[in-house]
């Protein structure tokens, strides 16, 4: 059954080519050891709710914009041996340190989905 990893995060304006650098160089290597899709995706029209949203969730400042994200994989079994060869890979060492990357991790909200519609 297809499994994703999904992502949410508040990049600052003034790093969005950072992290479309960084991102770029993640998906290579995720793909290398085995996703089948990895996707970034930049806000256009996201807008503020009045109890949850993309924003709200991300605590996102005004010099900011959400990013929504997924990595697709053949099942979450394979998810786990991809990430595992990925967490070991000497080239995303320096990049997954969190004084490195251009946003804010802490704000970062992630997890793993099963397939539950395809139409």
């Amino acid at each position: 059954m297809p499994y994703v990893d999904g992502f949410i995060v508040a990049v600052p304006r003034k790093n969005l080519a950072a992290y479309r650098k960084m991102s770029t160089k993640c998906g290579k290597v995720w793909r290398e050891h085995g996703a089948l899709d990895y996707r970034e995706w930049v806000a256009e029209d996201v807008k503020v709710g009045k109890l949850t949203s993309f924003p709200r969730a991300v605590k996102l400042k005004p010099n900011e914009t959400v990013i929504f994200s997924w990595i697709t994989y053949k099942s979450r079994a394979q998810r786990d041996k991809v990430n595992a060869k990925v967490m070991a890979d000497p080239r995303l060492k320096n990049m997954m340190d969190p004084k490195s990357v251009p946003f804010d991790g802490k704000r970062m909200i992630y997890g793993g989905f099963e397939s539950l519609v395809k139409v």
